[in-house]
């Protein structure tokens, strides 16, 4: 156990560098994304949210041809990417599906 944790410490992308460091804190991001999912659809900035999708996109892409492999960043990146995709798909559904259904509803009552 002891030369994996020597391993990890001593790696190219390990603690003791900023290729470890910059995606722990990235994380942040991410779960606030995560926090975010509970806030109404109509106060999920859609800038933001693309932003945020893009970016992890385009890293997760990067740190998979970057030497070392930090999947770290690849990992953190997919998250974003994620959280960002489905608070994309919330707010879409929000301003452009729910009025058919609220037309809907109208019609029939």
């Amino acid at each position: 156990m002891a030369s994996k944790l020597q391993a990890f410490w001593n790696h190219p992308a390990g603690p003791k560098t900023i290729h470890f460091w910059a995606p722990t804190f990235k994380w942040g991001i991410s779960i606030a994304n995560v926090a975010d999912f509970a806030k109404p659809p109509e106060k999920i900035s859609f800038p933001q949210q693309v932003a945020v999708a893009c970016t992890g996109v385009i890293w997760s892409r990067y740190s998979m041809v970057i030497t070392p492999k930090n999947w770290n960043l690849f990992s953190v990146n997919v998250a974003m990417a994620g959280t960002g995709l489905y608070q994309l798909s919330r707010k879409i559904r929000k301003d452009y599906f729910s009025d058919e259904k609220d037309a809907a509803a109208s019609l029939e009552g």
